[in-house]
C-alpha cells in the first residue's frame, strides 16, 4: 500500500529537535553576558530560551543540505532567523496585546511595555551579526545576496502585519479570503517558510538557483502553518498549546473563520459582531467570546477554514515534487516533504 503523503511521519519532530537544539546552542554565543543584565540582557535571551518549534531554522538547514551543503554553512542564517522571529514576537505580543507566549506570560507582562519593547529592538538587531559572520563561511558575494533576502522579508513582513493591525484600529468587517491570504503571505509566509527555503536554497547551490522559483512552496505551506495555527487558538487548552485559547477573538484578529463568520452570519449576528469588533480587548467578556467561538462552529467557518488549509497543503505537496524531487534522496529531503503534512497534523502552536 503506497503511505498517504499527507500524513506525517516521525522524522519531522525528530529533525526539529535535532535542528533546533544544535541552532538554540549556537545562538547562545550571540547573547551578551554584560551588564545592564535585569532590564536588557535577561529580557534579551528570555524568548530564545523558552523553547518553540524550531521551524523556520529547520527548513534553512534542511532546504541547504537537500541542495548539499554543509550543517556548518547554514548555521550562521539559521540563527539569525531565530533572532528575528524571536524579536518579532516580542513586538507583536506588545501590539496584540496577548497575555501569554509558550506556556508564560508575555515579555511585556512581566517587565513592562518599554523595556520589552527595547529588548525586541535589540534582538532583531543582533540578529545581523550571524549574518554578517556569514562572509567568512560563504563569502562576501553569497552573504551579500543573503542580507538583501533579509531586507526583503523584512520589508513584506512589516506591510502584512501593517495590514492586520490596520484591519483591526479601523475595524474593518468587510474582508475578503483573498484579502486574508495576502495579509498571511507577507506578515507569516515570508518569515516562516519563503525566506527560509529560499536562504537555504541560496546556500546549498552557492546561489545557483532562481530563488523565485521556491516561492510558491513557501506560500502554500506557509499559509496552510496560520490556518491550522489559527484554528489551534480556537481549542480549549491542555497545557500544550502554550498561548492564550481564544486570544484571537479577545484580539480581534482577522482570521478565515472570523471572515467567513461575518459573510455568512444573520443581520442581527453581524451587527452583534460588528459591535463587539469595534470594542477594545478590556471591554469584551468571557461570555461574549463563547457566543463568537460557538457562532463559528453553528456557521461552519472552522470547517470552511478547514477545506482552504488542505487545499492549500495539497498544493504545496504538488510544489515539493516540482522542486525536490530531482535530488537524491535523504533525510533532509524527506523532512521537506513530510513538514508539510506535520504543519496541519501538529497538536500546538
Amino acid at each position: 500500500m503506497e503511505p498517504d503523503i499527507r500524513r506525517s511521519s516521525g522524522i519531522v519532530p525528530e529533525m526539529l529537535r535535532e535542528y533546533g537544539a544544535i541552532v538554540r546552542e549556537e545562538l547562545q554565543h550571540y547573547l551578551p553576558q554584560r551588564e545592564p543584565r535585569r532590564f536588557l540582557y535577561d529580557l534579551v535571551a528570555d524568548y530564545p530560551q523558552r523553547g518553540g518549534k524550531m521551524m523556520r531554522s529547520s527548513l534553512c538547514i534542511s532546504t541547504a543540505r537537500a541542495f548539499g551543503a554543509s550543517l556548518e554553512e547554514a548555521l550562521g542564517s539559521a540563527i539569525a532567523i531565530e533572532l528575528m522571529h524571536n524579536a518579532l514576537l516580542v513586538h507583536d505580543d506588545i501590539e496584540d496585546e496577548s497575555e501569554e507566549r509558550r506556556g508564560r506570560p508575555t515579555l511585556h507582562r512581566l517587565h513592562g511595555v518599554p523595556l520589552a519593547i527595547n529588548a525586541g529592538d535589540l534582538l532583531s538587531l543582533m540578529s545581523l551579526r550571524p549574518l554578517l559572520d556569514n562572509i567568512d563561511f560563504l563569502g562576501p558575494e553569497l552573504a551579500l545576496r543573503i542580507l538583501e533576502e533579509t531586507d526583503l522579508m523584512a520589508q513584506e513582513t512589516a506591510e502584512g502585519q501593517a495590514m492586520e493591525l490596520g484591519w483591526r484600529q479601523e475595524n474593518t468587517t468587510s474582508l475578503q479570503t483573498s484579502d486574508y491570504l495576502e495579509m498571511v503571505l507577507k506578515k507569516t509566509c515570508w518569515l516562516a517558510s519563503i525566506y527560509p527555503i529560499r536562504i537555504g536554497a541560496l546556500i546549498g547551490t552557492r546561489g545557483q538557483v532562481d530563488l523565485d522559483a521556491f516561492f510558491h512552496f513557501g506560500f502554500f505551506l506557509g499559509a496552510s502553518f496560520q490556518i491550522q495555527d489559527d484554528l489551534l487558538n480556537l481549542e480549549r487548552d491542555d497545557g500544550r498549546y502554550g498561548k492564550e485559547c481564544d486570544g484571537d477573538l479577545w484580539e480581534g484578529k482577522r482570521t478565515l473563520m472570523l471572515i467567513h463568520l461575518l459573510k455568512h452570519s444573520s443581520p442581527e449576528e453581524r451587527e452583534r459582531l460588528c459591535a463587539l469588533l469595534s470594542c477594545k480587548r478590556e471591554e469584551r467578556t468571557h461570555r461574549q467570546i463563547r457566543w463568537m467561538h460557538k457562532l463559528m462552529i453553528t456557521r461552519g467557518s472552522i470547517q470552511h477554514a478547514e477545506r482552504i488549509r488542505d487545499r492549500l497543503r495539497d498544493q504545496a505537496l504538488i510544489e515539493y515534487d516540482r522542486l525536490f524531487e530531482h535530488l537524491e534522496d535523504s533525510p533532509d529531503k524527506r523532512f521537506l516533504q513530510e513538514i508539510v503534512p506535520w504543519v496541519i497534523h501538529r497538536d500546538v502552536a
